[in-house]
């Protein structure tokens, strides 16, 4: 983590191409112990921007993936009910020979007071993501994925972990970092996130990448397929972009297409050819068919590309 160029660097070793703002982010992120909001289109390498820093450092990876109705008992902890329940029925019959020689309410119940309380205690916890990262002895990449399928209470109790990276367990007491951990958040934008989490982040937005970035991508992922290959298929999704579809192609989208164009041992994109593989780059019929109806135009893009 000496520099920008040096994140970029070590990334790319990692076949991840990032562009020079998402790695000075990263780098100022290390530096100020700040959380980090990637923002941008699904698959534009968001969760993979976690990954791969997370490999790259060589710490462990902790992953919350949120959804609606996701509450503390699955981020933060919950108790082992079970095992409460053997203890209590472990205590009921122990409870005869505690209080032997007890005489009174008064003085049964000092008696089991000078016995530690221990059912709420740290050996019935059961850590969920935002704990275990805040206890891992060396550190951890904490990743909470798509924070926009949250609800908003749960931005609430996201607040004092990134401020103060601790944390409020009610019978315990205030869980602070044992190293602080680094956070990612990943939002497809969906919904509006909170003012106050935005606050406690740098905000990094990550759209589809441009012809030149793409390019590299895929050829840092699928480096098998040939030059011209790889430039037509650039040259394609980047004009299918442009059209109005319900869900453009997306990076990952455009290197599933790569790898399929490998396995039917394409050597170059012709109309047969992209009408049987566009169900892998498209997600919807009706964007099918708008590609299919502009074809001819999009693969004139497409071999442009290449000159």
């Amino acid at each position: 983590m000496t520099s920008p160029a040096a994140i970029r660097a070590g990334f790319e070793e990692l076949r991840y191409i990032c562009s020079a703002q998402a790695a000075t982010t990263v780098y100022l992120a290390y530096q100020l112990q700040k959380p980090v909001l990637v923002e941008g289109p699904p698959g534009v390498g968001k969760t993979e921007l976690a990954k791969t820093l997370a490999q790259y450092l060589s710490l462990p990876l902790i992953r919350l993936q949120c959804y609606e109705g996701l509450d503390e008992s699955k981020a933060l902890y919950e108790w082992k009910y079970g095992k409460q329940l053997l203890y209590t029925q472990v205590l009921k019959e122990q409870l005869g020979e505690l209080l032997k020689g007890v005489h009174g309410l008064a003085e049964s119940v000092q008696r089991l007071h000078e016995f530690g309380d221990v059912f709420y205690s740290e050996e019935f916890l059961e850590p969920r993501p935002l704990l275990k990262a805040m206890r891992a002895d060396d550190g951890a990449l904490l990743l909470i994925d798509e924070i926009d399928k949250a609800d908003q209470e749960f931005e609430s109790l996201l607040l004092e972990m990134l401020s103060d990276y601790q944390l409020s367990v009610p019978e315990i007491g205030t869980v602070r970092a044992r190293h602080t951990p680094l956070v990612i958040l990943t939002s497809n934008s969906t919904r509006e996130i909170s003012d106050a989490l935005k606050r406690r982040c740098l905000h990094l937005y990550i759209p589809f990448p441009d012809a030149a970035l793409e390019n590299r991508i895929v050829r840092a992922q699928v480096p098998e397929v040939a030059d011209s290959l790889r430039s037509q298929l650039v040259g394609f999704v980047q004009a299918v972009r442009e059209l109005d579809l319900k869900k453009p192609p997306a990076v990952s989208e455009s290197i599933d297409w790569a790898r399929a164009l490998l396995l039917l041992h394409a050597h170059a994109l012709d109309a047969a050819l992209v009408r049987e593989t566009l169900n892998v780059l498209l997600k919807f019929e009706d964007d099918i068919q708008a590609v299919a109806e502009n074809l001819q135009t999009l693969l004139g893009r497409a071999q442009a590309a290449t000159r």
